[in-house]
């Protein structure tokens, strides 16, 4: 695992830039924005950026990755829900730095990454903030798009990257982090105080690198099924393996599940987060028959 390296607050240049524009941050949208240089630093420093990368940053803001980024790459796609956050950014930045740059007004969640990596011709790296509201969905969609990605810098909420990373047998890993471990290696790079950011959030941040290239070695025979066990499982966590697929994938008959279970060697008192990946890749060989999404 990386080493964890802390970062500490830095100079809050947001409040002047906002202010002297008019502007304000939106709660709707969840602006935190981060003002650490140090922080910024580094994970530009953990990007391991080349020249001729493309990357699409998610909520660029006010530019605070933006502008170091545009130094080391060939071209940046920046999508950004707040239109007048892109018209700021876009005065920031030089003429010759706004021809590398590809702006979209829009939402995240309804990126279209296939045409990115049809219209430069190579996989893209992602960097961004992810709103706490849109995390969950936003690692779906980027599962869903996972063949034109190459990797994803991206930092949670504290408690939202502590899920993403959990191990079995841990009370925050669930079924985000058996899909997510699976699909990527996940490496945390750094946390972040909460101080580092204006306006200030109430928890803590952490930036994680999901390696899209490098996926869990182990593979189902079919991951729409993998997953829908997986979510079936954690469905009624509380319960046991047995009872939560039972009641999860009801009308599938209790002996077939515990049949499937036997085969895998799951005991089926076991309860869900006591459950490994490649335990769940071996029970979706055996429950194959249909369930509902």
């Amino acid at each position: 695992m990386a080493r964890i390296k802390k970062v500490h607050k830095g100079v809050k240049r947001s409040r002047a830039l906002l202010d002297k524009s008019g502007l304000h941050p939106k709660k709707s949208l969840g602006q935190h924005f981060l003002d650490d240089p140090h922080a910024i630093d580094e994970i530009i420093s953990h990007g391991g950026l080349e020249c001729t990368d493309v990357v699409v940053e998610i909520g660029p803001g006010l530019g605070a990755l933006t502008i170091p980024l545009l130094s080391r790459i060939r071209h940046l796609v920046a999508i950004e829900k707040d239109p007048f956050l892109i018209r700021l950014l876009r005065e920031r930045l030089s003429p010759q730095d706004r021809e590398r740059v590809t702006f979209i007004s829009g939402d995240a969640l309804a990126l279209d990454f296939r045409q990115i990596f049809d219209a430069f011709g190579e996989k893209v790296r992602i960097f961004g903030n992810l709103p706490y509201n849109i995390s969950s969905p936003f690692l779906e969609h980027l599962i869903a798009n996972r063949l034109y990605v190459r990797n994803a810098i991206l930092m949670f909420q504290y408690e939202v990257a502590r899920r993403l990373t959990a191990s079995p047998n841990g009370r925050e890993y669930g079924a985000l982090s058996v899909a997510v471990q699976y699909y990527a290696r996940i490496s945390p790079l750094i946390k972040i105080n909460r101080e580092s950011f204006y306006p200030k959030p109430r928890v803590d941040s952490m930036v994680l690198d999901l390696d899209f290239e490098t996926p869990h070695p182990r593979r189902a025979e079919n991951d729409v099924q993998f997953l829908r066990i997986v979510k079936a499982a954690f469905s009624y966590r509380r319960k046991t393996i047995l009872n939560s697929l039972e009641r999860a994938m009801a009308p599938a008959p209790r002996d077939i599940i515990a049949q499937a279970l036997e085969k895998s060697f799951i005991e089926p008192n076991r309860r869900a987060e006591t459950l490994t990946i490649d335990e769940y890749i071996r029970l979706s060989s055996f429950l194959t028959w249909k369930t509902s999404p």
